[in-house]
């Protein structure tokens, strides 16, 4: 119990520090796409500030690994924080460092208790908009038959990827662009499967409790048709009472 314990405090405690560095990791890996024009020395400083936010991530969760009472049952449970942590070291490739920090700092902020759904969708949308955009402009750019050459043309895309409308304007061409693409549908149709799912929960609870008061009502009703049956058939026995006096 006190392993337990001590693992939620580290959860709690590190849940603001490890999103601020989410922010950091976040304009780290856009500095170099946006600005064409940055030098090796910031370019270097920007891979140095990812790998540090993710390696601490990777930190965070071998210290909840440490701190939970069934280790197995941690890893099995968090299996895609283990997949997320293990990725990057497979290949040292720019990509796989975006993906596993974006998956780690979902899912801390999926286990924070002050985030609501709502909020969660949201910036999982805004998160995905702007670093699918960023990473299919980064390998698309370049490429000789690419046709993502703009900030704006990547938003463009990703935005019409993510709500599989798919226009056609623009699409990746490369290998690393279009597993980019995939990513993106396939998060899309989740998120939009959330979206959905909340939505008619909340009609759900809505007719539940319409259900509820008119249950209520119903039996107030039949309580007062009965209090009113019993105060007639009293005084119609007073009134046969005093008829017989």
């Amino acid at each position: 119990m006190k392993e337990q314990s001590a693992q939620v405090r580290w959860e709690q405690h590190t849940q603001r520090p490890l999103l601020a560095l989410a922010v950091l990791f976040a304009v780290a890996y856009a500095v170099p796409i946006v600005d064409t024009s940055a030098g090796r020395s910031l370019t270097a400083v920007c891979t140095v500030v990812e790998w540090v936010v993710w390696g601490v991530f990777a930190v965070d969760y071998l210290v909840r690994l440490s701190l939970a009472r069934d280790r197995r049952g941690f890893v099995r449970q968090h299996w895609m924080d283990l997949c997320a942590v293990v990725l990057p070291l497979i290949q040292p490739l720019r990509l796989l460092r975006l993906v596993s920090t974006l998956l780690l700092v979902g899912q801390r902020a999926r286990m924070a208790s002050q985030i609501r759904v709502t909020t969660y969708v949201a910036g999982a949308v805004v998160g995905l908009l702007m670093f699918g955009s960023l990473a299919v402009l980064s390998v698309e750019r370049d490429a000789p038959n690419g046709n993502i050459r703009t900030l704006g043309d990547a938003v463009w895309w990703s935005f019409t990827t993510m709500t599989t409308v798919g226009y056609g304007d623009h699409a990746p061409t490369t290998g690393l662009g279009r597993m980019v693409a995939v990513g993106l549908m396939l998060s899309g149709i989740a998120l939009l499967g959330v979206v959905t799912a909340n939505i008619a929960a909340w009609f759900i609870e809505r007719f539940e409790k319409d259900d509820v008061e008119e249950r209520r009502q119903t039996e107030a009703i039949q309580a007062l048709t009965e209090e009113v049956r019993e105060l007639r058939a009293e005084v119609a026995a007073l009134r046969q009472t005093s008829v017989g006096s």
